[in-house]
């Protein structure tokens, strides 16, 4: 059977799935710009937080200027590893993107609870394959406070104007689809990061506690509504 196969008819073991039912897992989503990834570095560096880190089949890549860590970034696999580990059934969700495997392993996710809470972050796509697994595990958007706020974060990642525009219908259209799909469901917790420290204890909060809306909770939707209908226009 190829790879691909493999991966397209991937379903998780019943014993992960018992991991992921007895573990506290955050899974945190946001559109590019939003911060995610400082959401993250900043709940990792408290205590009660460990990381899920993925497996991926390609090669490290250069993110300004440094390359990724093997163990740090993604744990780096190669395409018979990764196929002897879905043979097997070491992941909990597994995904092929434009040929390359990326999949969390259940060991990684037990790694990750011995710290605490487990997170890690995905797209909305992988959040809906673990919420397959376990209605337990907590989904946490996060978003900016505001359009224009997004898009002076976004073009700062740029050097000149020229390259934001060539990016910005791809950048668009991703942060288009990834808030319908947050607000067609109903499991995400939203988080306005218009400062960082806040937005940390406000994710951190939600993450330890039993998986409960609020009317803050509503609160941030309305902004996220109100963010989806700027950029859709």
């Amino acid at each position: 059977m190829s790879i691909e196969s493999l991966v397209e008819n991937y379903r998780t073991p019943k014993e992960a799935v018992q991991v992921v039912k007895k573990t506290k897992i955050a899974l945190l989503v946001g559109i590019s710009g939003a911060g995610k990834d400082t959401v993250k570095k900043g709940l990792l560096a408290r205590p009660g937080f460990g990381e899920i880190i993925s497996h991926t089949t390609r090669a490290p890549r250069e993110n300004n200027g440094i390359l990724e860590k093997d163990g740090v970034d993604y744990h780096f696999i190669t395409t018979h590893t990764a196929y002897d580990m879905l043979e097997r059934g070491d992941f909990i969700e597994a995904k092929m993107v434009h040929g390359t495997v990326y999949g969390t392993s259940t060991e990684d996710v037990l790694r990750a609870s011995t710290h605490g809470v487990a997170i890690t972050d995905l797209d909305v796509q992988g959040v809906a394959e673990y919420k397959d697994v376990s209605e337990d595990v907590v989904a946490i958007f996060i978003i900016p406070p505001s359009y224009e706020e997004w898009i002076r974060r976004l073009r700062r990642r740029y050097t000149t104007e020229e390259e934001f525009m060539h990016e910005w219908p791809k950048r668009r259209d991703s942060a288009i689809a990834e808030l319908r799909r947050a607000l067609e469901v109903p499991y995400y917790h939203c988080v306005i990061n218009d400062e960082i420290d806040r937005a940390v204890e406000v994710a951190a909060e939600i993450a330890q506690r039993e998986d409960v809306f609020t009317r803050k909770d509503d609160e941030a939707r309305i902004v996220a509504r109100d963010l989806l209908q700027q950029i859709s226009m």
